[in-house]
Formats: structure tokens, sequence, C-alpha cells
């Protein structure tokens, strides 16, 4: 019993590896793929159409520090997020758009909750 599992532990050990190392390269995406958000502030009018279309309730409007008094700009649970693109279809400036950026590594759940300045 235990020379035949170390025999099966020398047969593996000269066998190829069955997973890649991972690429120092990052991939090539297709123009249709879509993930982080990016938000321009200064365009951004406050009008909230994105967290209403928002299918998820991903999108939350919040106040944030500016010239205007009270103005809210949309925080995002990237965590809930499924890249629809449906808040950047709807936004009438086209403050927030999808970008091509899929880092989405952290310790913590809460840095995927991300607040209008983090989305510039």
């Amino acid at each position: 019993m235990i020379i035949s599992s170390i025999a099966k532990t020398a047969k593996a050990l000269t066998q190829r590896r069955f997973t890649l190392d991972f690429p120092n390269e990052r991939e090539q995406l297709s123009d249709r793929e879509r993930y982080m958000l990016r938000l321009d502030m200064p365009t951004c009018i406050s009008c909230g159409a994105c967290e209403r279309v928002c299918p998820n309730k991903t999108i939350e409007m919040v106040n944030v520090e500016s010239e205007k008094p009270n103005k809210k700009m949309p925080k995002i649970d990237i965590e809930r997020c499924m890249f629809c693109g449906l808040c950047a279809e709807v936004c009438p400036t086209k403050c927030l758009v999808m970008t091509k950026s899929y880092d989405f590594e952290a310790y913590d759940k809460r840095m995927f909750v991300k607040r209008p300045e983090d989305l510039e």
C-alpha cells in the first residue's frame, strides 16, 4: 500500500503539470467586454437615473463634497454588480462608463464598495 502510494507520487512528479502559471501579460479583451465602472465627477448632474435602472440595486446615490450643496453621486457595490452596463447606457451626460479594467483583488469585502471619489 505504501509502495503504491510512493509509485503514484513519483509518476505524478514526472508528468506534465495540469495548471498554468499566472501570465506576466494581461489577456487582450474584446471590445464587447465590460468591467469596472469609471465616473467623471465634474460632468455628473446627480440625476439618479443609474440608481433607478440598476437591476441588482448596486448603485446608491450619496452626498459628496463639491461646490454645489447636497450634490449626490453614485456609490457602487462592485460585489453585487453584474456588469450589465445599463447604468452607463441610461446616463444622460455619459459620465458613467464601463472600462476594461478587471482588477478585483481585495482582502476585505468592504473594499468592493466604491465611493464616487474611488471611481475616477
